[in-house]
């Protein structure tokens, strides 16, 4: 059964949507069950090591910058603080 993705031309909601065979019924938004949709063009997925490794790789790049700005938003909120009671 195919999974077609679909954007909502009123709040422009973007989701999947399982489409069964045969399926008479209008597919509808999930947000605002409006019904004039657009169908997404979808690229097939395909997991190999090297997309994996790639992914983790980004992710980790992902949360050292994530950790660096709060650690950076950290420091900066401890010296305003330490200034505001001089």
């Amino acid at each position: 059964m195919p999974i077609f993705e679909y954007r909502c031309a009123a709040c422009k909601n973007e989701f999947e949507l399982l489409v069964l065979p045969r399926s008479d019924s209008v597919p509808e938004c999930p947000s605002c069950h409006g019904r004039d949709l657009e169908k997404l063009f979808s690229g097939a997925t395909v997991s190999t090591d090297h997309s994996q490794r790639r992914a983790r790789r980004d992710g980790q790049a992902r949360g050292a910058r994530l950790r660096k700005d709060l650690n950076h938003e950290e420091h900066k909120r401890i010296h305003d603080h330490s200034h505001d009671h001089d």
